[in-house]
């Protein structure tokens, strides 16, 4: 059976801290490595801690990009989650790769709703 959706958990390392520690600029690059993986945007929300960091959330259409970053690390952990076949969670994960100006990337993706062989009034009811 053809998953739901597809999540990209992705380690991206060696970023810039005045990019990382910029929720403008963190924000700005999110909503674009959607629209770059051609999500449409729904809603976004982002907060910047302090000493530093920023953690966000961008709501698609497909599902959801989120961040938090550790700028004094220059590491920042991002999932990418989306559904149907329009969006490619890798273009978004390599866009934010780009433009945080990061050495390294890790990441892993898992197919999500990969629902059992089962009916479906069968599966409400589980």
């Amino acid at each position: 059976m053809k998953p739901l959706g597809r999540h990209v958990l992705a380690e991206i390392y060696g970023c810039e801290y005045d990019i990382l520690n910029d929720i403008g600029k963190v924000e700005k690059i999110m909503v674009n490595a959607a629209l770059e993986a051609g999500a449409e945007v729904r809603e976004f929300v982002f907060h910047k801690f302090s000493p530093q960091g920023v953690s966000g959330v961008v709501v698609i259409s497909e599902s959801h990009l989120a961040i938090h970053t550790w700028p004094e690390l220059g590491y920042a952990a991002v999932d990418v989650f989306t559904c149907g076949d329009k969006v490619d969670p890798w273009d978004a994960c390599n866009f934010l790769t780009e433009q945080f100006c990061a050495k390294h990337l890790t990441a892993k993706e898992t197919k999500r709703g990969i629902l059992p062989d089962i009916p479906l009034q069968e599966a409400v009811n589980l």
